[in-house]
């Protein structure tokens, strides 16, 4: 098979989406029957993104088979609605990493290694190595054109492109402001972007251009002749209420066609049906419910800003709308809960909590709370990873009557440590290896008949994505058990208890995985879709 590459690269300011524009001609190409790999390069020296704090990367996400990436893997997987692995994402840590390995081994037979040509053909090897079982391979180049960080990059996208000058382009994602006090939108950055990507010797065939509107014809004309672009591939992408809108938006203008053009490609039928029912059915939903996630990654100054939880909003948008209901979802500061026990009685205005993964002492204390009003008020709950472990701190201390339970990780000398470091753990932070030695990845767990997981999964055997160190003490699951709390959800190979249940109560689910890795736009999880119904029926009931 012999792929065409289609680089993208972000102009003046980062965060204006050029993983959803790379997921969404994803989507398009595939619409058109073709099989498309796709690669996110971040210019970080970080060998991946496990070690980093999500309130100033975003979201760390994992793939099957136990990589730990950026946000923009979860956006594609979702889009694309396949399961991506470590070949789908490359830093320049690990680029430098792997030319060191290889320089140690002789692999160069002694010639001097440099930047160029050494790291720019091992990001080659990698990038044709995804091409070698796909009709096209995007690539999404981290971080703006202008940063020293993504040269490297970009030096290796032009090596490319000057290989095989007819199976690689470029495509240019910018943004068009719009001050306030001129009241016009301006093509000056985007024409600059342009500028420094012709610095590094590339020139795009494409831009996108991302704005509050539409790209009016001036505009088109002005970056078309400015940028050397042709008009017709100047391409609208403006504010969109729901993201998944965006590859529809995009084949108004044809962009799909415009690109197989661009390869000498005749234009295909597309079949984009399932998203644009997908898209009419949402837009016209009417009813809400309320859910509630008790965090603490979403507050930077006077911002507050969602992407250290984007997979988890994205599965309950998924699960409600798949019931037919939108979802207002409310931030709950897991400190205020902390400093201020009496606002616990806002959770009465929500119709389920959700208490996410996490790490550190900070907040543990507002949580635990959280979950307690959620067990004793019947509201609707649902733990991930962290808010698992916290259910069953909280479970040990107020019902088993084991007053200082607490997590390992929080407290290493407490009394009752229910929740523990798992054993092949120990060594590693013994040795200080943080990086990619989590349990992480695709486990296997046996579900317990006659629970809500079952009924939800419809399934005695099922595969959920993990990220963790700490899980729940086998040395107290008799006590935990004979006071009631179900262990529902059972791994096989290590005897770990992986899900956690309540008898009685409308909705009360831990999990040690997590399930929103799993969510897709038109496939919502099993186990969020359960949540929104208990939610819907809790809805009913205030």
């Amino acid at each position: 098979m012999s792929a065409r590459y289609i680089f993208v690269c972000g102009g003046v300011m980062s965060g204006i989406g050029k993983g959803t524009a790379t997921a969404s001609i994803g989507t398009i190409l595939k619409s058109k029957g073709f099989k498309v790999e796709v690669m996110k390069i971040d210019p970080y020296l970080n060998i991946d993104a496990g070690t980093m704090n999500p309130l100033e990367h975003g979201e760390v996400f994992v793939t099957k088979d136990g990589i730990e990436t950026d946000q923009d893997i979860g956006i594609y997987e979702r889009f694309l609605n396949q399961d991506l692995t470590r070949k789908n994402y490359l830093t320049s840590g690990q680029v430098y990493f792997n030319v060191l390995q290889k320089e140690r081994n002789l692999e160069y037979e002694g010639k001097c290694v440099e930047i160029i040509p050494h790291a720019t053909n091992e990001i080659i090897s990698k990038i044709k190595e995804l091409g070698k079982s796909a009709d096209f391979v995007l690539i999404e180049i981290g971080g703006t054109v202008g940063e020293y960080q993504n040269l490297l990059f970009l030096e290796a996208a032009r090596q490319l492109k000057l290989e095989m000058p007819k199976r690689v382009i470029f495509i240019l994602v910018s943004y068009l402001p719009i001050p306030e006090m001129l009241g016009e939108m301006k093509t000056k950055p985007t024409q600059n972007s342009t500028r420094l990507l012709n610095e590094a010797g590339i020139q795009p065939n494409f831009i996108i251009g991302r704005s509050k509107f539409m790209l009016d014809l001036p505009r088109k004309k002005k970056i078309s002749l400015f940028c050397n672009v042709k008009p017709e591939n100047v391409i609208s992408a403006p504010d969109v209420k729901f993201i998944y809108e965006i590859p529809l938006n995009f084949e108004k203008e044809n962009l799909g066609d415009k690109i197989l053009k661009e390869f000498n490609l005749k234009p295909q039928k597309k079949d984009l049906s399932d998203w644009e029912n997908f898209i009419k059915k949402v837009k016209n939903i009417k009813k809400e419910i309320k859910i509630g996630i008790c965090g603490k990654y979403f507050k930077s100054g006077d911002f507050v800003l969602m992407d250290a939880y984007i997979s988890i909003i994205e599965a309950i948008k998924h699960a409600a709308w798949s019931l037919n209901t939108n979802p207002i979802i409310q931030w709950l500061d897991a400190e205020n809960f902390e400093r201020n026990p009496q606002n616990l009685k806002l959770l009465k205005k929500m119709n389920g909590i959700i208490v996410p993964g996490g790490f550190g002492k900070r907040g543990t204390e507002g949580k635990i709370k959280t979950i307690s009003f959620c067990r004793k008020e019947k509201i609707p709950y649902f733990g991930l990873c962290f808010g698992m472990q916290l259910a069953v701190v909280e479970y040990a201390r107020n019902v088993c009557g084991l007053k200082e339970a607490h997590s390992t990780e929080i407290d290493p000398k407490t009394k009752y440590p229910v929740v523990d470091i798992l054993l092949e753990q120990k060594a590693f932070l013994k040795e200080k290896k943080f990086g990619g030695t989590m349990r992480l990845g695709e486990n296997k767990i046996i579900i317990r008949r006659g629970t809500i997981s079952y009924k939800a999964y419809k399934s005695e055997f099922i595969f959920e994505r993990f990220r963790h160190r700490y899980e729940l003490n086998n040395e107290f699951r008799d006590i935990l058990e004979k006071k009631g709390l179900v262990m529902a959800g059972i791994n096989p190979e290590k005897n770990l208890v992986d899900i956690i249940e309540l008898k009685d109560h409308p909705f009360f689910v831990g999990v040690q995985f997590h399930p929103e890795f799993k969510s897709k736009p038109l496939n919502a999880h099993p186990l969020f879709k359960e949540f929104i119904k208990a939610c819907l029926k809790n809805s009913k009931r205030l």
